[in-house]
């Protein structure tokens, strides 16, 4: 069994994403209607939530294998619940996908999270320092 996985924060990254999962995934670009990015004080990463008339630019990875979800679903933690949503595709196709859906609406600053100002490297020392499983 496998599933399609939205990435909107530190995992759209392949120095990230390929540092949590053992398989090589397809990807794309997609977006996601009817939420909203922020930045969640004091950290690298950032927090979606439900918000209406906003959209979400990320990535979507394809067929992402069983065990490859349950070190995702470990990586991200209690702050985050896997919801199933819609996200869209460059050629206009939408497709059914997993993604994180952040639980402390009161931590986020209420600014967004942009992915050009991604702290890659801090991220990296302060979450995985060595390959998720090994």
């Amino acid at each position: 069994m496998s599933f399609h996985v939205f990435t909107y924060g530190s995992l759209m990254f392949p120095e990230v994403w390929q540092r949590v999962v053992r398989g090589d995934y397809r990807s794309t670009p997609a977006r996601l209607d009817g939420y909203a990015r922020f930045e969640i004080a004091a950290e690298t990463y950032p927090g979606m939530v439900a918000a209406a008339g906003s959209s979400v630019e990320g990535v979507l990875y394809f067929d992402v294998s069983f065990a490859d979800m349950a070190a995702l679903d470990a990586f991200e933690g209690t702050q985050y619940r896997r919801d199933m949503v819609r996200v869209v595709l460059e050629s206009g196709e939408s497709v059914e996908a997993g993604t994180y859906i952040y639980l402390l609406p009161q931590k986020l600053s209420g600014s967004p999270w942009l992915p050009e100002s991604f702290q890659m490297q801090r991220f990296i020392g302060s979450y995985c320092r060595e390959k998720l499983g090994e």
